[in-house]
């Protein structure tokens, strides 16, 4: 009864984000209607002790990431650098490309580092004025940027720094570079067979006569009567956020050390930061502070009569996704501490083939908590010692495990009510009616690859 309870939250969450219902409203009510089903003297300790706690968390570590992507994005649009790139990348490739250009802009940007909400934000611009000129359907645009950022340099490619390729070297011992062969042809798979998927779409679309749309929302505000600038200048901050993301990488920890102890002189007692734990978030802030710098400086003139406009959208965007995606945090955690969470966890250790067991393990929980990240962190936190007891059993080395790991964690996390997806679909003013579809193709196609990549192992002992 406890595992219906708590599937039961998980599919009203899914069915009120599908129909469009706001997140921030149903993450709480269902999750506390499974708390209010399990153990009804709970429902209020576990809104403010969990609910509350996870969300306010969210925001307090990413708010400052979105909010300064968004702004970042939206000076991208006002300057004209979405139009002037756009434009080029045509001029070289022509408009039959428009989809991998996109699909490899946000690959570039995610493997580069930067978070894969900032890149929603910052290639919208883009993706929406190629799409237009390219006629396109503005639907498929979602499931393109899924395609670049949420997919292969997420959790594939070896050596990615984002988080889910992170997260799987402290249980494993392991560094992000584990199992490269693996990792590549898992990402080759899913970059290969979500081309082609994309392709297939379009196809069907303009049979059917379908081209961008109309009375579309969210559209870029760029001037028709604007200059274009340079295309290497417009190029240069989406450059400056990638490089200097890297560089401030290595820096913040150089001039922190691993703990850092704030004390000012109104402070009863000192605040200690575990510079780890937040270096990846500084840098990236730090990173889009001087991109969004470089876009003021080098286009004040084009973007000051609506900068003000501007940034008050930007602001509010932000808000939303961030509130969306924090919501759903919190509902993962609340789903996770249920009793009927706790007995599907141990169900999925019966499996009897160790990466099997794994892949299957960590995509449900991801799937379950909405969470690619959150998900693989219950698991590995939960059964690591019992993935690595049967590996070692089996003589498959732990690189292995860490790929399977991070793959499977990007399989099914995004199901509709995932705060990416959500974020991707706030952001390009589309719903899930509109454009899920093919978000969930390119989801499909990430579950199949974790377990292309263990066939591969067994087949060739490639590592």
């Amino acid at each position: 009864m406890s595992v219906i309870v708590a599937l039961a939250a998980l599919a009203l969450l899914m069915l009120a984000a599908y129909r469009g219902y706001s997140v921030i409203l149903f993450a709480p009510i269902a999750a506390l209607g499974a708390v209010l089903l399990t153990d009804p003297g709970a429902v209020a300790p576990a809104f403010s002790g969990v609910f509350m706690e996870k969300m306010v968390g969210f925001i307090k570590l990413y708010f400052p990431v979105f909010l300064l992507g968004a702004v970042f994005g939206k000076l991208i649009e006002l300057s004209g650098f979405s139009r002037a790139i756009v434009s080029a990348a045509i001029r070289l490739f022509g408009t039959r490309q428009a989809m991998r250009v996109i699909v490899l802009v946000c690959a570039l940007l995610t493997y580069g580092g930067v978070s894969l909400f900032v890149v929603v934000f910052a290639v919208y611009p883009f993706a929406a004025e190629m799409f237009r000129q390219s006629d396109i359907p503005k639907r498929l645009i979602p499931a393109t940027i899924a395609l670049g950022a949420f997919s292969f340099t997420m959790d594939a490619l070896p050596g990615t720094p984002q988080i889910q390729n992170i997260i799987p070297s402290a249980f494993f011992g392991t560094n992000a570079w584990a199992a490269p062969w693996l990792g590549l042809i898992g990402a080759l798979f899913v970059l290969a067979a979500g081309l082609l998927y994309l392709q297939r779409q379009l196809r069907k679309a303009r049979a059917a006569g379908e081209g961008y749309g109309s009375d579309l929302r969210n559209e870029p505000e760029t001037a028709e009567d604007l200059v274009l600038p340079n295309p290497w200048l417009a190029l240069s901050p989406l450059l400056l956020v990638g490089v200097a993301n890297l560089f401030f990488t290595h820096l913040i920890p150089a001039l922190y050390g691993k703990t850092h102890n704030l004390q000012l002189a109104g402070m009863a007692a000192p605040v200690q930061t575990n510079i780890g734990r937040i270096t990846a978030i500084w840098a990236v802030e730090a990173a889009l502070l001087l991109g969004i710098l470089l876009v003021l400086v080098s286009s004040f003139g084009a973007v000051r009569d609506r900068l003000a406009e501007g940034s008050k959208t930007a602001v509010g965007g932000s808000l939303l996704a961030a509130m969306n995606t924090a919501s759903e945090y919190g509902f993962g955690a609340v789903i996770a501490a249920l009793p009927g969470f706790l007995v599907l966890a141990e169900t999925l250790k019966s499996i009897p083939d160790p990466l099997l067991n794994e892949a299957v393990t960590v995509t449900l929980l991801a799937g379950i908590t909405g969470s690619a990240s959150g998900g693989m962190s219950i698991a590995l936190a939960a059964m690591s010692e019992t993935f690595i007891a049967a590996a070692h059993a089996a003589q498959i080395p732990l690189e292995v495990l860490h790929r399977v790991a991070a793959m499977a964690s990007g399989g099914m996390d995004t199901l509709p009510h995932n705060g990416a997806v959500i974020t991707l679909l706030t952001v390009t003013g589309l719903t899930h009616r509109e454009a899920y579809k093919d978000i969930f193709g390119i989801t499909l196609i990430k579950t199949l690859a974790v377990f292309v990549v263990i066939a591969t192992f067994y087949l060739t002992g490639l590592v």
